[in-house]
């Protein structure tokens, strides 16, 4: 006997001899990417600062109506339905089992008289309890990971609000660049209307040529033809919005026009801040699949050790049916069961090497969201740069062509100048002030974005999900 001890111990101690294989890739942080400048703070309906009440009630209809938040939420019930599967399995489990059937008993058997040779009815009913101890915390790591993708799919449904609020602002911007093109080139076609009369004019008195007078007509028809596509683009803009909202054409004809303040109180950083991977719902989700892939990478580690079940059961048996109820029928019983893996052919060994592939997979993914994070909100900063330096040029354009339109008109009062002349500093203007717009339109555009890639108010609870020090690491190797 005393030798079969240490037999024993050492086939328990193979059985529970873990390979070991770590996880090798590193996942970036804040100052791997130089984000170190100071923070930035969006309020959760930043829109709002863009100052239209009928943006603000576009959101919030697309934010309850579209069907992606619909998909996005189903994930996090079932990712809840999940969590909660895991959880009942750490728990012991209770069930009832009754069974009576009538059956001939041989006379040839051990069974006894008077009930050999006789048809009787046989009954069981018993109560049994089952619980796995989870010695070795398999279950435990099993519930971990269920937790880490609920908060997974949590933050996604986060990260498309965000992304259709984003959808949103952007179609309505659109919106209002379409109707402003469309109000200048109302007045663009006015101006050169009142071209083509000065021209037939001066043609009738032979002081313009055929040519001129087509040329004339022609710039008259592209004015139009500017009108029909910026109308044409409003309608297109105004199908997006009932889309995202997930409504029908009713929706879109009935949107009014926009009042945007072309420059709204969106922030601006001059650098990237230094919590903005904190502020990424996208990369927040990425991070919390990582503690999910480790936590199975720990179940697959526990399926090295032994499983420990403990089990009870208390009921009543007997032959006939008036025993059924004698309490002298009752059985009852208990035990543990132990499972100990000893050989299997490498296939735990393989499923731990697969389980620690998947944190390298996770953690290579996150460092893709985090890389793309840094390099969104980076190129929003830029255009949000560009556009303003752009548009600070364009407005000194406008405003100079303003003067010499106003400088013309003098001339003409005077009689050293011609109304056709003043026509077409007219017409040099209203082009300075479509380039204006366009350009106001590209600013709060761009700042609308860069509201979106600082994460749009997003902040990660307390506390959040933590990355090992080196990394995404297995923390309990």
């Amino acid at each position: 006997m005393r030798r079969l001890i240490p037999l024993a111990a050492a086939l328990l101690a193979s059985a529970c001899a873990v390979p070991g294989s770590p996880p090798v890739t590193i996942a970036k942080t804040a100052p791997d990417l130089a984000l170190a400048g100071p923070s930035v703070t969006l309020a959760p309906d930043w829109w709002s600062a863009i100052g239209d009440p009928q943006l603000d009630r576009l959101v919030a209809d697309a934010l309850a109506g579209n069907p992606s938040l619909d998909a996005a939420a189903a994930r996090v019930r079932q990712a809840e339905a999940t969590l909660a599967r895991q959880d009942a399995e750490r728990r012991p489990d209770a069930a009832l089992d009754v069974n009576v059937q009538g059956q001939r008993l041989s006379s040839n058997y051990i069974i006894p008289p008077p009930f050999a040779g006789t048809v009787r009815a046989l009954g069981t009913g018993q109560a049994g309890l089952n619980w796995n101890l989870d010695l070795f915390g398999r279950q435990k790591a099993a519930i971990a990971g269920a937790a880490a993708q609920l908060q997974a799919a949590e933050y996604d449904r986060a990260a498309a609000r965000l992304m259709l609020a984003g959808a949103v602002v952007q179609s309505y911007v659109e919106l209002a660049r379409a109707e402003r093109q469309a109000a200048i080139a109302e007045r663009t076609i006015a101006t050169r209307q009142q071209s083509l009369g000065l021209v037939q004019v001066r043609e009738r008195n032979r002081l313009a040529s055929r040519i001129d007078m087509t040329a004339a007509q022609t710039r008259v028809s592209q004015a139009q033809l500017a009108l029909v596509q910026a109308q044409g683009a409003r309608a297109l803009a105004a199908d997006a919005l009932a889309a995202l909202a997930g409504r029908g054409g009713d929706y879109a004809r009935a949107l009014q026009p926009t009042r945007l303040a072309a420059d709204a109180a969106l922030p601006v950083p001059a650098t990237l801040p230094a919590d903005l991977l904190a502020r990424r719902p996208d990369v927040a989700a990425a991070q919390a699949r990582i503690a999910a892939a480790a936590a199975q990478r720990q179940v697959a580690r526990r399926a090295f050790y032994p499983n420990i079940n403990l089990s009870a059961l208390v009921g009543l048996q007997a032959i006939g049916f008036g025993n059924f109820v004698d309490l002298s029928s009752g059985i009852a019983g208990g035990g543990a069961a132990i499972h100990l893996p000893l050989f299997d052919s490498g296939r735990r060994t393989a499923e731990l090497r697969g389980a620690t592939a998947a944190v390298d997979v996770a953690t290579a993914q996150y460092n893709e969201s985090v890389v793309a994070a840094a390099r969104d909100a980076a190129d929003s900063i830029a255009r949000v740069q560009a556009a303003d330096a752009a548009r600070l040029r364009q407005r000194e354009v406008v405003t100079g062509l303003a003067e010499t339109n106003r400088l013309n008109g003098v001339r003409v009062q005077s009689g050293l100048s011609s109304r056709l002349d003043l026509v077409n500093t007219d017409i040099r203007l209203l082009e300075a002030e479509l380039a204006d717009a366009n350009l106001a339109i590209d600013s709060l555009a761009a700042r609308a974005q860069l509201a979106t890639a600082l994460g749009g108010g997003f902040a990660l609870p307390t506390p959040a999900t933590p990355l090992p020090a080196t990394g995404a690491q297995d923390l309990s190797r």
